[in-house]
């Protein structure tokens, strides 16, 4: 039985994508979870589990974990390491030089699409550390041509395995909302932080609530760690401008509370995957989304969802008045979504296409 050993720094996305691939698994699986994870929540899921501290950036402390992680994988000596996330990436690929073990890694995203100062300097880091790994696994095509754009690696390190979510899982449930029952809700689920555009979705938010006064706002997510600041910027840009706005935080079951929605926005300025789109579709909730790089790979504008350009809060909003005014339309991108999401979208096929991945790379 094939081992592996998972590092992984960044929860959200990444967390809903291990849980989904841990239960689908036939692998003997091994965890090392940074502070922001439950121990917990992994612990029905693989064979071992652990939590080290694992700094939300690449300084000298990389380094020190770097030596930390190290230790462990001598500790396990799995066949497979495979890393989740860029800092996740760049420790386990600095712990692994030397060690008689093959190197996978997923960025999640690459960190050179997002829109920072840093962005050559991301680049320079992908191309330098991709030479310590043996794959590099995209989870869209859109990632791998952003790999071979920006010259990260030879493209045959290169595999393109789609996310997936776990629909054999998802049971329609629905929390109560602190919020009148008798309005439409339009939300969104996502970290509070500048590459999910909380700020477009309030702008949008005033927008719709212009044309339409029973409607209220749902942000399904938080911030991370230190990043309070940026909640603050959020709830006083609503106040500001009179949105009805509700944050929940981070939240267990972010499908049910998807379930209460009558749109569903992602609004992303930049998108390795975005996993909230499979979780719209297998939901019934129907999507208005900015098409920016993964995103027109899920969604094909006008049949699974409506798409609009990065930032347009303006033609977001039309979209979103659209959904909630025409009934045939939003049935009609609701049952293509749910076809989409069955056939393309499935967890139990991330698993195994990932595991094909690491018996070639084993057996070489």
């Amino acid at each position: 039985i094939m081992r592996v050993l998972h590092v992984a720094e960044c929860i959200g996305g990444v967390d809903r994508y291990l849980r989904s691939f841990l239960k689908y698994s036939s692998c003997e699986n091994i965890m090392i979870l940074s502070q922001l994870y439950k121990k917990s929540d992994y612990q029905k899921l693989a064979q071992y589990v652990e939590t080290m501290h694992m700094k939300h950036g690449i300084g000298f402390s990389a380094v020190k974990e770097a030596i930390q992680l190290r230790s462990k994988i001598k500790k396990y000596n799995p066949n497979i390491v495979y890393a989740h996330s860029s800092i996740a990436g760049a420790i386990t690929r600095m712990a692994c030089i030397g060690l008689n073990v093959k190197v996978v890694y997923n960025p999640h995203g690459w960190s050179f699409n997002m829109e920072s100062t840093k962005k050559n300097f991301y680049i320079m880091l992908e191309r330098i550390m991709a030479k310590f790994c043996d794959a590099i696994i995209c989870i869209s095509e859109a990632e791998k041509k952003s790999a071979i754009k920006y010259r990260i690696c030879k493209e045959n390190k290169l595999y393109v395995v789609y996310n997936g979510i776990d629909i054999q899982e998802y049971k329609k449930e629905e929390v109560v909302l602190p919020i009148p029952n008798d309005v439409f809700v339009v939300g969104m689920v996502g970290r509070i932080c500048k590459q999910k555009a909380p700020d477009t979705f309030i702008r949008m938010a005033y927008e719709v609530q212009k044309k339409i006064s029973n409607v209220y706002f749902v942000i399904v997510g938080d911030v991370i760690e230190e990043a309070q600041e940026e909640k603050r910027k959020i709830e006083d840009l609503a106040k500001s401008l009179g949105v009805k706005l509700l944050i929940t935080g981070w939240v267990e079951n972010p499908l049910a509370y998807m379930s209460r929605f009558d749109v569903g926005c992602l609004l992303s300025r930049w998108e390795g995957f975005g996993l909230t789109i499979p979780e719209y579709m297998i939901t019934g909730i129907p999507i208005v989304a900015s098409s920016v790089d993964a995103i027109p790979y899920l969604i094909k504008d006008g049949e699974e969802g409506l798409l609009v350009e990065k930032d347009d809060w303006s033609s977001a909003a039309d979209k979103v008045i659209e959904l909630l005014n025409d009934t045939e339309k939003r049935e009609k991108i609701v049952k293509n979504a749910e076809i989409t999401v069955r056939k393309r979208f499935d967890a139990k096929r991330v698993s195994k296409e990932c595991e094909n991945i690491f018996e070639t790379l084993v057996n070489v």
